[in-house]
């Protein structure tokens, strides 16, 4: 979702990095981290497979405000526009849908 307000930025994900303050003692982040650096790296294999470079667009390990695991896709635009062509052609039935 994109559009005027600052609420874009986070997609509603509940997304919070070491440098937002929000790190509540007691919260576990380091094994929610662990769980998404997993599946970040599972993606950013995928991408080096689909012949992506890994500085165009990745895969990035993070936690939530309740140390749940966070992976987002960072890349320069024309890397994510892309990956977007790629995913719309193995996803679409022909009229826009997924499948």
């Amino acid at each position: 979702m994109t559009g005027a307000g600052e609420d874009w930025l986070s997609d509603e994900l509940d997304v919070a990095g070491a440098d937002c303050g929000l790190w509540v003692p007691g919260v576990d982040y380091v094994a929610g981290w662990r769980d998404a650096r997993k599946a970040a790296d599972r993606l950013n294999r995928a991408f080096l497979v689909a012949g992506f470079e890994l500085d165009q667009v990745r895969a990035v390990a993070s936690t939530n405000a309740d140390g749940g695991g966070v992976v987002r896709i960072t890349g320069h635009p024309h890397a994510v526009d892309r990956l977007a062509v790629l995913l719309a052609s193995v996803t679409s039935d022909g009229n826009g849908g997924a499948v």
